[in-house]
């Protein structure tokens, strides 16, 4: 029995995800792959190396911390407690894209990298001219990626039932054309605004069939575009992070423990100072169950990336009742902290939605003005 059921709701909210049996604290609530994943552009670009297809990386966390810290003679201590095995790395005997192994390869084939199969080196290539064109709009950090939205259309394409695959696609849609073009814009900016015919024009360049035609129109690209900016779950994998959570587990005295933790905060410095805050090969995925879970500013779940791939868990962090909502919070940690005024206007903002979870709703007497405002009055009232 999965433990939990996706419904239908006739409110703003549209699909929510219910436990259909307690849940405590830490309990595995489920595990997806999702339909489509790919790294950020900008991402890529600063030489992230990671699988094609599932986002696994492929260096070991000890290239991966001399890479980004431009220190090759970096040893890193108890290296023997996370390993990551290179040996199964191959790649598509047409244009060279990396993968973690040989089913990362037939998969990506078969579900979309056929017809995106391209000579890298290309500079005059349709989806080289794409990718240079969203670079130009849309600097990290993202949010999402145009090859996200790319793939999904060469999903749909090599589907051998491009209409299931298009059904399946429009279950993450539930809001009006006006409110897709408002989201579209709010996600990506105002200076967006005037290029999402051109970014229409450079997608249908990539793959212009019948099967997807649909979504190369104005509003059907615009609403895709919303589905990727609100659906897309953020993949974050590291080998580095992954090196760290190994050994934050070891046994070892105090004063080992305090010289690694010297050391590694020393690690993440030269990284910053290198390569600033790019830590992770990131990417984002659109997943059929877990993007069921609405948002709540007191979150009774999280997803994780435990397996260094694009595999998510969605995990229970305080315990669940039956028929209880599973609710994950759309807000990273120091959001979350803020107060109720900041957090409503960057959900609004982002998400076109005003939140009323039960954290909201108790503090609904707070004045409306963000945590910035609030610390500049008491500044102001220090002076």
């Amino acid at each position: 029995m999965a433990g939990f059921e996706i419904r239908t709701s006739n409110s703003k909210k549209g699909k929510a995800m219910f436990s259909t049996k307690k849940f405590d604290l830490g309990d595995v609530i489920l595990e997806e792959d999702p339909l489509i994943s790919c790294q950020f552009a900008w991402n890529q670009a600063y030489r992230y190396l990671a699988c094609d297809h599932c986002m696994r990386p492929l260096e070991t966390p000890e290239q991966n911390v001399r890479r980004l810290s431009n220190k090759p003679d970096i040893v890193l201590p108890y290296s023997d407690s996370f390993e990551i095995n290179l040996d199964t790395i191959t790649n598509c005997g047409q244009c060279g894209v990396l993968y973690c192994s040989e089913a990362c390869r037939q998969l990506a084939f078969v579900k979309y990298h056929n017809i995106l199969c391209y000579d890298t080196s290309d500079a005059q290539h349709p989806i080289t001219v794409l990718l240079e064109a969203w670079k130009q709009m849309h600097y990290p950090p993202e949010t999402t990626s145009i090859m996200l939205l790319v793939r999904i259309l060469a999903y749909i394409h090599q589907s051998p039932d491009p209409p299931a695959a298009v059904a399946q696609i429009k279950q993450f849609c539930h809001r009006t054309v006006n409110e897709d073009a408002e989201l579209v814009h709010k996600l990506l900016g105002e200076q967006f605004r005037s290029q999402l015919d051109m970014l229409r024009e450079l997608t249908t360049n990539v793959i212009n069939v019948d099967t997807v035609q649909e979504f190369l129109t104005p509003e059907g690209f615009c609403t895709l575009m919303a589905l990727v900016g609100t659906n897309g779950q953020g993949i974050g994998t590291s080998p580095l992070a992954m090196w760290v959570n190994a050994v934050t587990d070891l046994t070892m005295s105090d004063d080992e423990r305090q010289q690694l933790d010297l050391f590694i905060d020393k690690l993440y410095q030269y990284v910053e100072e290198e390569s600033g805050t790019f830590l992770n090969t990131e990417g984002s995925g659109l997943f059929a169950l877990q993007s069921a879970c609405n948002h709540s500013c007191l979150p009774n779940a999280e997803a994780t990336f435990p397996f260094g791939n694009h595999r998510v868990q969605l995990k229970a962090i305080r315990p669940i009742m039956a028929e209880e909502e599973i609710c994950i919070s759309y807000l990273d940690e120091c959001a979350l902290q803020r107060s109720r005024h900041s957090r409503q206007k960057e959900l609004a903002q982002n998400y076109l939605f005003v939140c009323w979870c039960e954290r909201c709703m108790s503090q609904a007497g707070q004045p409306d003005c963000t945590s910035e405002e609030e610390m500049s009055e008491e500044e102001d009232a220090d002076d």
